[in-house]
This record gives C-alpha cells, structure tokens and sequence, in this order.
C-alpha cells in the first residue's frame, strides 16, 4: 500500500498547512508520497527535510520584510512575491534548509507547475531539485499576472494551481491508494469562475493557452473537491480543510492573523489524528 499527502496552495493562506504538517512532525507521521502545489510544494519541502516550525518561522519573522511581498519585489523583479528572497536568501542564509535531509528523505516529492505555453499541468520529481536550486518551488509559486513566469529547462512556467490546485487525481496516477489531503479553502467551499478575467487576458496575451486554462480553473478545481469528497466517502482519504474561510487572503501579511490559521491548522489536523493513524 502506497500513502501519499496533497498539499494545496493558496498563497499565505499556505500557514495553515504548516500547522497540519508540524502536527504530523510531532507525531512522527511520514508519507510515500508527498505531492504540492505553490506554497504548498514549499512548505511541503521543509517538511520533506523534516524541519518541524520551520514554515512557521519562515512566514511570521519574515513576512513584513520588504523582500518578501508587496512593492519591493514588485518594483525590482515585478512580481508581488520575492520568490529569489523566498526560495534562495531565506533557505540559503537566514534561516537553513536542510538540503541534505530533504535529499537524503525516502519519499517521493512531486511539485505541480503549469507550461506558459501549453497551459497544462507539468509534473517534476524530487530529482528535478538539484542541490540547493529551487527553481522548480519559485516555478510553481509563479501565480499568473502577479509575477512573470518563472523559466526552467528551457520552458516557462507558471503556478501548479493554473492547471492543477488539488492535484488528487495525479496522485492516484501515481500508485497511491490512500491519501491525507489538505486544503486551505474551508469545507463546503465552491470555485467560481475567476473574477479578473479582463485584466488576465491583457496581461497574459503572450499565452493564450493559459488564458483558457484560467478561464477552465473553476470546473476542474470543484471536480477535484468531488474527488477528495468521494475518497474521504469511500474511507481512501482523510480530508483536512478549515471549517470557516481563513482571516487571510493570499497576500495576507497580518502577523497575529497567520498566527491563527496556522493554529488551526494544527487543530483540525488532531482531530482527525487518529484516522490519519490508521490510513498510514
């Protein structure tokens, strides 16, 4: 039997998963499988390298830094987040990544990421994260209009939520056949068509494929909510979501507000440790 874990995105609404993850770092709790999404494929690595509070840390000391969000990246690297600050100052020199832990781990670790051009959903294997290069990470934290898209290997890419926010279906693809998945948007929640539609397709007009592809986001992100329903349903997955809409957005810098969702994050986790014991 092959357990994997399913990390979504959501931006700083990411802390939230943090706490889910320190729950299972307490609890010695590890996966076959670990497949992410933007924050959650970053978070998901400190995890992989078995870092308990690292996330945490990473997102309260340092979200009010100028690096991190807001206009100073905007200005020097146009994009909302520093992802160079992000994925290359903090884990390289201000607070460590363990690489050679997250290198040495047994698990497979599957970062999700959308191809500018095609507008599909790419897949990469922890052997695509080469030394300390985390180009793979700032790839699939790339979220389309807010920040050019990030190359790799010859091809650019964009965030892994475009194409693919929950990527259950891929994990299953993979050979897992029970899943611990977490979300970010609260239980009940439903996509709606994006709301900025005009002003995605001016900025994206150099990647029509991707514009259909935010245009299509909505359908296949609630057909993946149906799927991780009907696994939890079918006693292949546990679900860990929050039960209200987190107090922050994406771009949330509030301190004391991150504070609490990763709290909740640890909460909802224990309620269902002892489901997540038994799946494992």
């Amino acid at each position: 039997m092959k357990t994997g874990l399913v990390l979504e995105g959501g931006g700083m609404r990411g802390i939230y998963t943090v706490g889910a993850l320190d729950v299972f770092m307490d609890e010695n709790i590890r996966f076959d499988y670990v497949i992410g999404v933007s924050a959650g494929a970053g978070n998901g690595a400190s995890y992989i390298s078995n870092q308990r509070g690292r996330g945490f840390r990473v997102d309260i000391a340092y979200v009010h830094d100028k690096r991190y969000i807001g206009l100073d990246p905007i200005l020097h690297k146009k994009s909302v987040f520093g992802l160079d600050f992000i994925y290359d100052i903090i884990p390289q020199e201000l607070d460590p990544f363990d690489y050679d832990a997250f290198h040495a781990d047994k698990s497979e670790f599957v970062t999700v990421v959308t191809d500018a051009e095609t507008g599909e959903a790419v897949y990469f294997g922890k052997e695509k994260i080469v030394g300390k290069d985390f180009t793979v990470l700032k790839a699939s934290a790339a979220l389309p209009m807010f920040t050019p898209p990030v190359e790799f290997e010859g091809r650019k890419y964009f965030d892994g939520g475009a194409a693919d926010s929950i990527p259950v279906e891929r994990a299953l693809q993979d050979g897992c056949d029970r899943l611990v998945i977490v979300l970010t948007r609260p239980h009940g929640f439903r996509k709606k068509p994006e709301a900025m539609r005009a002003a995605y397709t001016r900025a994206l007009k150099a990647y029509p494929n991707m514009i259909r592809t935010l245009d299509e986001r909505h359908m296949r992100y609630n057909a993946s909510l149906d799927l991780c329903y009907q696994l939890e349903k079918e006693g292949r997955a546990v679900v860990i979501a929050p039960e209200y809409p987190l107090p922050i957005d994406k771009f949330g810098t509030d301190t004391e507000k991150l504070e609490h969702c990763y709290y909740e994050g640890m909460r909802d986790c224990k309620k269902v440790l002892e489901q997540i014991q038994n799946l494992v």
